[in-house]
């Protein structure tokens, strides 16, 4: 069961694609949250975009508001703690262009790529673990030996979800084991960083208590929060890149629950 708050389920929604790396991962527009474009509210959107565009790439992170009163905006922004402040900010500049495309008419609104995630509302949501809204790839393949892998991935998991709760790496946790004498496992997790500790644990807890749902015995998958990012795979995709060891990238579905 995919624990949320004050969210009842929708119906899942199953889709095969093939993903680019230029493409978003997924957006979520609030549709109880509609304002017309010419609202204060939208042009305080606007402006909160533009600063979170400027600003995000110098350290990777950014909180920041707009607005005043009723008309308040508050915003986050994040990239993937392994990359480059370039691809930082190609990635941000982005999420802003096709967030303000895919919700032009909500104040509550997010989008996620695999180098970056952002969003905005008028709730003060900096600090709470929200894990209202997720989206779920995986492989469509299979791994041959289930057991052997579940209990490597089980490790690997414990290892950096253990560092990225440690305040010097920032959220970010990942790793590489060798699944088999000719596989290796690599895996990655981040917590927005305005989660203390016990949060950020509790996300990524949440998050990896979901693979017996949608990515059990996968190949790879990825679970994508509000608060904190889990993903696993059986090729290289964090940097700095391992050499590829040929392990084929595959079809994947994604899941979207409410």
């Amino acid at each position: 069961m995919i624990q949320s708050r004050n969210v009842d389920f929708l119906p899942t929604l199953v889709m095969s694609r093939v993903i680019l790396r230029a493409d978003p991962l997924g957006n979520f527009c609030n549709q109880n949250t509609n304002i017309s474009s010419s609202s204060q509210i939208s042009v305080n959107i606007d402006r909160l975009l533009a600063e979170v565009v400027s600003k995000t790439a110098l350290t990777g992170y950014i909180e920041a508001f707009s607005g005043k009163g009723s008309d308040k905006v508050y915003g986050l922004a994040q990239c993937r703690g392994d990359v480059s402040s370039k691809d930082c900010s190609s990635c941000i500049q982005d999420a802003a262009k096709q967030i303000r495309q895919r919700c032009p008419n909500q104040a509550d609104a997010r989008i996620w790529y695999d180098y970056c995630f952002l969003r905005y509302s008028q709730d003060d949501f900096v600090g709470k673990v929200d894990t209202s809204f997720g989206i779920f790839y995986f492989n469509v393949e299979n791994v041959s030996d289930p057991q052997s892998f579940n209990k490597e991935l089980g490790a690997l998991m414990d290892k950096i979800r253990s560092e990225a709760v440690m305040p010097k790496n920032k959220g970010l946790g990942k790793g590489k084991t060798g699944s088999s004498p000719f596989v290796t496992l690599y895996a990655l997790v981040q917590c927005t960083r305005d989660l203390p500790q016990i949060d950020c644990a509790q996300c990524l807890a949440i998050a990896v208590g979901n693979f017996p749902n949608f990515c059990n015995d996968r190949k790879g998958c990825q679970v994508l929060y509000s608060s904190c990012y889990i993903r696993y795979e059986l090729y290289p995709f964090f940097f700095p890149l391992d050499s590829n060891n040929g392990t084929s990238v595959g079809e994947k579905k994604v899941i979207v629950r409410h």
